[in-house]
């Protein structure tokens, strides 16, 4: 029998979000939430529903539209001993601040010897929906991996996105927390005590044998649905959810495609110089553990073309990975003799359809 601690209950990733940052504010005095919006009657969709009237205005505070000088704030509060979760809607404006966090925020603990630390989450939403364009869905995450410093994680359900959450706010690092805007109305079975997920771990979220596919954020969606369909033709793939994208869990990827003979990395952004990029490199480098491979490592990887992110249902539907084009890429790799099979399309999930923006 479950005490009430251990109850749990299934959450959407919006009302994980949204308990992990209350919980948190409710044990720690020093956490707080900043951003445009925060406090406005549609909460972030939802994720910072209730802070306002519980917390009051001195913890959740409402900013105008500057993302540099109030990720300057939320560092300067962070140095201080606060714990703040700057909240900047799209990842595509951490492009305004980036001196504040790479500069600042990233380097203060080595510049200074170690005697500061900057424990602050950024969140910032990504990918596409009802046309967000050019400007408002890119996936930028790779950016930041490159800066030691930063964390960054890329939750893809809402028993992760609670627990990463609750771990950023812990750290003591500048956590990058990457939210993929179609995962919002996913769900999940989320304990309603808190709990921390650790960064630099992933997880098998599927089982299998013939290829591995990795996906990052959202693609973990689509791979687990490309297994399906896989499986119809006989193929087995084992999917890998990398949960934090830095720290990088390189050794659970590199055994996965170790047994399997064959890696395929699926991202939500370009491909060049991208988090795909670094895992199959990764991988790459890695010494093969016992039992020894046996032949090569096929390696692949599936992200944006090398243009801007369109804007109309039409183009999104070539631009983005979807199941159906993973699945037709993973056959591919494991059949490479047979003629090309491209699998009928899925149709759109309830939580695809239920996102309405305005984010």
């Amino acid at each position: 029998m479950s005490s009430p601690t251990d109850a749990t209950r299934t959450l959407s990733y919006v009302e994980a979000l949204q308990e992990a940052v209350e919980q948190e504010m409710d044990r720690d005095e020093k956490v707080f939430v900043i951003g445009l919006n925060v406090d406005d009657h549609k909460s972030i969709q939802g994720t910072t529903k209730g802070l306002i009237h519980k917390f009051g205005p001195d913890r959740v505070m409402d900013t105008p539209l500057s993302e540099d000088a109030v990720t300057g704030i939320s560092i300067g509060a962070a140095m201080a001993g606060m714990r703040p979760i700057h909240v900047h809607i799209r990842m595509d404006f951490l492009m305004l601040c980036m001196n504040q966090l790479i500069n600042m925020g990233a380097k203060a603990h080595y510049m200074y010897n170690g005697q500061l630390s900057v424990p602050m989450v950024s969140r910032s939403i990504i990918g596409k929906s009802w046309g967000q364009g050019a400007q408002h869905s890119q996936g930028l995450h790779s950016m930041f991996m490159h800066v030691p410093g930063l964390k960054v994680v890329a939750p893809t359900n809402a028993y992760d996105a609670k627990g990463c959450m609750i771990a950023a706010i812990r750290d003591n690092n500048p956590v990058i927390f990457v939210e993929h805007r179609l995962l919002y109305y996913t769900d999940a079975p989320v304990p309603e005590a808190p709990y921390t997920v650790e960064f630099g771990k992933a997880r098998i979220s599927g089982r299998g044998s013939d290829i591995t596919l990795v996906g990052i954020s959202y693609m973990l969606v689509e791979c687990l649905r490309a297994r399906n369909l896989l499986a119809e033709v006989g193929i087995s793939a084992e999917v890998v959810d990398p949960v934090s994208l830095m720290p990088l869990d390189v050794d659970t990827i590199a055994a996965s495609a170790n047994r399997t003979g064959k890696l395929l990395v699926v991202d939500n952004a370009w491909t060049a110089a991208g988090a795909s990029a670094e895992i199959v490199a990764a991988v790459c480098e890695r010494p093969v553990s016992r039992p020894p491979r046996t032949k090569q490592l096929v390696v692949g990887r599936m992200g944006f073309a090398p243009t801007t992110c369109p804007t109309t249902p039409e183009l999104e539907k070539d631009f983005y990975p979807n199941a159906a084009t993973i699945a037709s890429k993973a056959y591919a790799m494991v059949r490479p003799d047979e003629k090309a099979w491209i699998p009928d399309v899925e149709p759109t999930l309830p939580h695809e359809a239920a996102f309405r923006g305005p984010f």
